[in-house]
């Protein structure tokens, strides 16, 4: 394929997490925040992306590709999110999310070269908090440098299909390989830090991602984390984590550079 050209992919947007603790996805409590309903979970908007790069590239951009994405406007439940990339010269792709014409979240994918993957210690493991008693989300408790409680989870082979229906996924690869959606890597981003702290309606701003390997079903994920950095932005307390994903506790399949506002302004009466 020549550089510079265009590749599309068009998905009915469907919110996954409309009765999750998060209530910004909530229609309620997002009109409050001024949106116009509940908004689509950024993982999930990646995982629209992630249909490029892995229709262009296959099974190669799921062992060592990247991928970068940024959300700066909401995807909502039931409408057209018209995902294009452009080929560049170097062969990667630059990408965009639109809704009724609305640029909705950027990014950029490349199959890469071939890295060792770092060892899956590199971050330490931490036992979680109790779900009910986590500490508040707040600067004192996401200090830099600080070793987060390690979420773990193995996903069956009826959530991965799940999970590839629910996001209009129409390669093949996933169910009938075992496969574990990049959307639900990228998931883990996110609980490593709801896992670990009491959030109210909060926003993933966006991540940075190196593939190692790919995850399989059955796989028990882990995702130790740190905090990379924790600050005000406009009145927004951000937060960004450093979140390695293994396998079985014995190899690491990506990296996600994590960023969230996990207190909007519209919180901190900002």
């Amino acid at each position: 394929m020549p550089a510079s050209a265009a590749l599309q992919h068009t998905v009915e947007a469907f919110n996954l997490s409309a009765a999750s603790e998060n209530k910004i996805h909530d229609d309620i409590v997002a009109k409050k925040f001024g949106f116009e309903g509940g908004l689509v979970p950024g993982v999930e908007v990646y995982a629209y992306m992630a249909h490029l790069p892995v229709a262009r590239f296959g099974m190669d951009w799921l062992a060592h590709g990247t991928a970068a994405c940024r959300f700066h406007k909401p995807v909502y439940d039931g409408r057209n999110a018209s995902v294009s990339g452009t080929v560049q010269d170097d062969e990667s792709i630059a990408l965009q999310v639109e809704m009724d014409g609305i640029l909705c979240a950027t990014g950029q994918a490349a199959l890469g070269d071939v890295l060792a993957a770092p060892p899956a210690n590199d971050i330490p493991t931490a036992p979680l908090p109790e779900h009910a008693t986590r500490p508040d989300a707040a600067p004192e408790n996401l200090v830099e440098g600080q070793i987060m409680g390690t979420y773990e989870v193995t996903h069956s082979a009826e959530e991965n299909a799940d999970y590839v229906r629910d996001v209009r996924e129409s390669l093949d690869l996933y169910t009938d390989q075992g496969i574990i959606h990049p959307g639900l890597i990228l998931r883990l981003g996110n609980r490593a830090l709801s896992m670990n702290v009491r959030l109210g309606p909060w926003i993933h701003v966006g991540s940075k991602i190196q593939n190692y390997g790919t995850a399989k079903v059955g796989d028990r994920l882990a995702a130790p984390a740190r905090v990379i950095k924790e600050y005000d932005h406009k009145g927004h307390r951000f937060v960004e984590l450093d979140v390695l994903i293994t396998a079985n506790g014995v190899k690491s399949l990506a990296r996600i550079h994590h960023t969230a506002i996990y207190r909007p302004r519209q919180v901190t009466g900002g």
